[in-house]
């Protein structure tokens, strides 16, 4: 399930730097970090992933009862290291049937975790009301971490964003009603700290998600 790099933006074809440029190029999009193709879930590809990422690796653990690592992308080359990682996770929603969790650490600007929200921006923009009181809140790494509901995404999904270590945190969560999910104060993992527990997260089938 090899590919060629991607634009984290719009999923469109990057060009490679070269004479005249020292950063990926997107056509639409200008210089990016580019989307490493995604492969199949494993620990791993879990474990290499980690080892080149510069921003969290987010990931709730323990994961909710019946719930698997259903694969993980970033962003970034080789010399830059992931500069944006998506963890996604799938399993019985908290109203019945199946539901995802995306969850997306990246620097200012990168826009992975906005393509994931389906929003137009690299960023949550102007919407959002971050002097206002959170909607729901998550332990990242022992702290409480507020996060606020995205409006004016699609139907079919419930965003929220918030910071975490200076870094966007986003949780995109399918269908919409799983979203309740986000209400429970999930307590996140960073993997860059998690050692040996690598070896017990129990893997399942790539999440479409990741490569659509």
């Amino acid at each position: 399930m090899r590919g060629e790099p991607s634009c984290p933006r719009c999923g469109g074809r990057v060009r490679a730097p070269g004479l005249f440029t020292d950063t990926w190029q997107c056509d639409a999009h200008g210089a990016v970090h580019p989307l490493q193709p995604v492969v199949p879930p494993s620990v791993q590809a879990l474990g290499v992933a980690v080892a080149r990422a510069e921003v969290p690796v987010w990931m709730p653990w323990p994961l909710p009862v019946g719930w698997l690592f259903t694969g993980i992308a970033h962003a970034g080359d080789d010399l830059s290291g992931a500069r944006a990682t998506a963890v996604a996770c799938s399993g019985p929603g908290p109203l019945g049937g199946p539901g995802e969790l995306i969850l997306v650490a990246e620097e200012i600007g990168v826009g992975l975790g906005a393509r994931f929200a389906g929003l137009s921006g690299a960023d949550p923009g102007d919407s959002l009301a971050f002097d206002q009181p959170p909607h729901a809140k998550v332990h990242a790494t022992g702290r409480p971490t507020a996060l606020w509901h995205v409006p004016d995404v699609p139907d079919d999904r419930a965003v929220f964003v918030g910071e975490a270590r200076g870094l966007w945190l986003w949780a995109v969560v399918w269908p919409e009603r799983s979203g309740l999910l986000m209400y429970d104060e999930l307590v996140l993992t960073d993997l860059r700290d998690a050692g040996a527990e690598l070896d017990l997260i129990p893997c399942g089938a790539l999440s479409p998600r990741l490569i659509g």
